[in-house]
């Protein structure tokens, strides 16, 4: 079975054209990571939840924020590290100071039995769609060229 995901791709108009908000990837795997490690707040839908339902809820969860107020726009799919992806775009402003993000708990070191926690993200920032490209995900990248024929 294919594991799904479904995110929010916040989107604001600039001086210098459209910005998107990323967020970079927690836990000590992205730690050190800068470019292609950063990704939309997304995350898993549950059996039975709708897609957008599960954005929203993701959105939320990852950036303890709720997603900004405004029209939703499908993005469509794209393939991720063999799982499929479904986003939406809002136009929205979003103070990333405000961000309070989510945790996970994994084994750190690996083997080591000893559970620790992390952030879902550690930092969130807004990006130009030209260096959104080089810090986002090769897999989704796709979402930058769909909301820019939707924004124009």
């Amino acid at each position: 079975m294919v594991r799904r995901s479904a995110g929010v791709l916040v989107f604001r108009r600039g001086v210098s054209g459209v910005e998107v908000l990323l967020a970079h990837m927690g836990g000590p795997f992205w730690a050190k990571k800068d470019l292609a490690a950063w990704s939309l707040p997304k995350g898993e839908i549950e059996e039975g939840e709708e897609a957008r339902a599960a954005a929203r809820r993701e959105f939320e969860e990852e950036l303890g924020v709720p997603v900004p107020e405004g029209e939703w726009t499908e993005l469509g799919e794209v393939r991720q590290s063999g799982k499929v992806v479904t986003a939406w775009a809002v136009e929205g402003d979003l103070d990333p100071g405000e961000v309070v993000p989510g945790v996970f708990e994994m084994e750190w070191p690996p083997r080591s039995g000893m559970l620790r926690e992390f952030p879902e993200v550690d930092r969130v920032e807004w990006f130009s769609m030209g260096v959104a490209r080089e810090k986002l995900v090769k897999g989704q990248r796709g979402f930058l060229d769909r909301l820019e024929a939707a924004v124009g």
